[in-house]
């Protein structure tokens, strides 16, 4: 894998994180206003590092094998409001202001085509 070696990452953060085999952890971005589920990507350091820093969401693709910042070149940005680990420190958690779709089809999350169980008449 091509992840970046070093990275700015603030290393009391980097040494709590609990990493996949590969170097990540999974992110999941939630609109900060309503707590919609948007969607999951993945982040090593360096992409929470950036999107720490710059205060849009930046992720590894694990497809392409490179960083990418959401809306760079969909024009659906995701502005970070906060960014929290859960209690294991194996999982992120960016509360964002969603502009535009989240998913990759076009929809708004990623998590409303394929409702396996729903307590809704």
């Amino acid at each position: 894998m091509s992840l970046m070696s070093t990275s700015s990452l603030d290393p009391a953060i980097a040494a709590r994180l609990k990493r996949s085999a590969d170097g990540l952890v999974p992110a999941i971005a939630q609109q900060y206003d309503t707590g919609e589920v948007l969607m999951l990507g993945w982040m090593d350091d360096e992409a929470l590092h950036r999107t720490l820093t710059t205060g849009r969401c930046t992720y590894w693709s694990r497809s392409r094998q490179e960083y990418w910042v959401k809306g760079d070149t969909s024009g659906h940005f995701q502005h970070v409001k906060s960014v929290a680990l859960d209690c294991d420190a194996d999982t992120v958690l960016v509360k964002v202001d969603q502009v535009g779709a989240a998913c990759h089809t076009g929809t708004r999350t990623c998590f409303d085509a394929d409702v396996l169980l729903s307590d809704a008449d």
